[in-house]
């Protein structure tokens, strides 16, 4: 199906607006209104909340399906929970996550 490229530009257009929309309700609506406190401390949960959904399926679903000793990715996400649960510092999990996955791509090559 080939579209126009005004249509292109008119869709991306009207989707971004709906997302700064979205995105700005929230904000419009958290700066008016009192959030009950029992509202916010759930809301500190969500950040970690997604970016584990985002994260955990990219261990568990890599071309090593499963959990195994050969599956690299899962080794090294295992590594970096550690070490951001010791530390609680991002640049330092990131690193030693990376290296980790390196290190073990080389010791056990698939």
């Amino acid at each position: 199906m080939q579209l126009e490229p005004s249509t292109v530009w008119l869709i991306m257009i009207t989707i971004g607006i709906g997302t700064f929309l979205i995105r700005f309700s929230f904000i419009w609506f958290f700066g008016r209104a009192a959030v009950r406190p029992g509202i916010q401390r759930a809301l500190r949960f969500v950040p970690a909340a997604v970016l584990s959904a985002l994260i955990l399926p990219s261990f568990a679903l890599s071309e090593q399906v499963g959990f195994s000793f050969a599956n690299h990715r899962m080794w090294a996400g295992l590594v970096a929970a550690v070490i951001a649960w010791r530390s609680r510092n991002i640049l330092l999990t990131i690193s030693v996550g990376m290296g980790a996955l390196w290190l073990c791509s080389l010791l056990w090559p698939s």
